[in-house]
């Protein structure tokens, strides 16, 4: 009888019709594969098993996430070689489809050498950090439900995947500074955009752990209203803005943006925050935010994007996405947001795409929680420490590959008049 590594990797191949670009260590301590490449360490039987009855991403990321599943060596790199074996296998690209491995007797044999090698097949519970995943309703109290799952995993976890600067959206890489003078860049270049001056009102939707509203207002002077769906958010936030010394200037709300009712605001800036509102109320979204601002006022709208489909009513969410990191989390395309936005009665006037800088802050913050793994572990748990390692360095190829975007749109509530209060050379914001 063949060891556990070769035939699994005979396995797969049958499976794929192709050669397997990454090397397997099963249980036993066999290995097999093309030397040199990738290392997957099958750890346990019970790692088969929850490919086996979840084939596909979701099965696979069960596996990581219970420690079930491991990669040796360069993530990235492994990576790398599994994406072009499941997320962007094409079958007019010579792989094997369904079909053909129905109808291929040696195929239908290695799934049955795959359930012998299996053993019982009782499938296993799937880890506790999964989401169940539902109909996206989006409605007030699934949305909090959402935000909650994803932001209230502890302040001291993300304080040490952030870094100092505790923003949780795209850097601005404008040398080779660090993270934190880069997410400086970035709040500026938020700032710049809106035209903030002393005085003025911003509303930060989705405001995280306050970042964008001490920066726009011990940076520009103005009086900051941020709301947040998250208790530990809101809170870390008032205690920074205590800190500071601009209470009289910034007010955290733990509120969904639907019942804010105090505008006009001067500006409004969304960063990272309308990737949760769904497609189906995207464009309530877009009328909510109109009608908090003022004739000329502005919305900067930071937001990741996905590539269109020839199909899109054939969008789904991510599996792996929606069970364990944004529940409920929906992605659109650059076009969409931008024909929605003026749906509701904005004039959009410049958009700009920070793809590349996603993909180099995501790498920064796998960084920051590879080089402290034992405490993220500590403060967030073995399972979860896994799902934000994974998530964060296949999102950053994701960005690198051009397979998903992140756009800032700066809108205006132009007036009747047509006078949008923006400069006429483009990106000179301060004029």
């Amino acid at each position: 009888m063949a060891d556990a590594a070769s035939r699994l990797v005979s396995v797969a191949e049958q499976l794929l019709g192709a050669p397997l670009p990454v090397r397997v260590r099963a249980w036993d301590g066999s290995q097999a594969g093309p030397p040199g490449a990738p290392v997957i360490v099958v750890r346990n039987r019970r790692a088969l098993r929850r490919m086996l009855f979840k084939p596909g991403e979701l099965g696979m990321a069960r596996a990581w996430v219970a420690g079930d599943l491991d990669i040796e060596g360069d993530l990235y790199t492994a990576l790398g070689a599994m994406a072009g074996l499941l997320w962007e296998h094409d079958d007019e690209g010579g792989g094997r489809s369904l079909a053909d491995t129905v109808r291929d007797p040696a195929a239908r044999a290695a799934v049955r050498d795959l359930i012998r090698l299996v053993g019982p097949p009782l499938p296993p519970a799937p880890p506790r950090e999964e989401v169940r995943r539902r109909r996206h309703l989006h409605t007030r109290r699934t949305d909090k439900r959402a935000i909650s799952h994803h932001y209230d995993v502890g302040n001291d976890f993300y304080s040490l995947v952030l870094g100092p600067s505790m923003v949780y959206s795209c850097a601005y890489w404008e040398d080779d500074g660090s993270l934190e003078s880069a997410q400086r860049d970035k709040l500026e270049l938020v700032c710049r955009k809106l035209g903030l001056k002393p005085g003025q009102r911003l509303l930060d939707v989705g405001c995280g752990w306050g970042s964008m509203a001490l920066h726009a207002a011990r940076e520009h002077g103005v009086r900051v209203v941020g709301v947040t769906l998250s208790q530990e958010q809101a809170a870390f936030a008032r205690k920074r803005v205590a800190d500071e010394g601009l209470t009289d200037r910034v007010e955290i709300r733990v509120q969904d943006y639907r019942d804010v009712r105090d505008g006009p605001y001067d500006a409004i800036s969304s960063i990272g925050m309308a990737e949760h509102v769904g497609a189906e109320r995207y464009l309530d979204y877009a009328r909510d935010l109109y009608g908090l601002l003022r004739p000329g006022g502005r919305l900067l709208n930071h937001q990741i994007a996905r590539r269109p489909q020839q199909d899109e009513s054939a969008y789904e969410v991510d599996a792996f996405i929606d069970s364990y990191v944004f529940p409920d989390g929906e992605l659109a395309p650059i076009g969409t947001t931008v024909t929605m936005l003026e749906r509701a009665g904005f004039e959009v006037r410049d958009v700009e795409s920070l793809r590349e800088h996603y993909a180099r802050t995501l790498r920064a913050w796998v960084t920051n929680l590879e080089g402290d793994w034992a405490r993220a572990t500590r403060l967030a748990g073995f399972g979860r420490a896994r799902v934000w390692r994974l998530y964060m360095a296949a999102s950053a190829l994701a960005f690198e590959r051009n397979q998903i975007g992140v756009n800032q749109v700066l809108a205006v509530r132009t007036p009747e008049t047509g006078t949008s209060g923006l400069p006429a050379r483009t990106r000179t914001w301060n004029a």
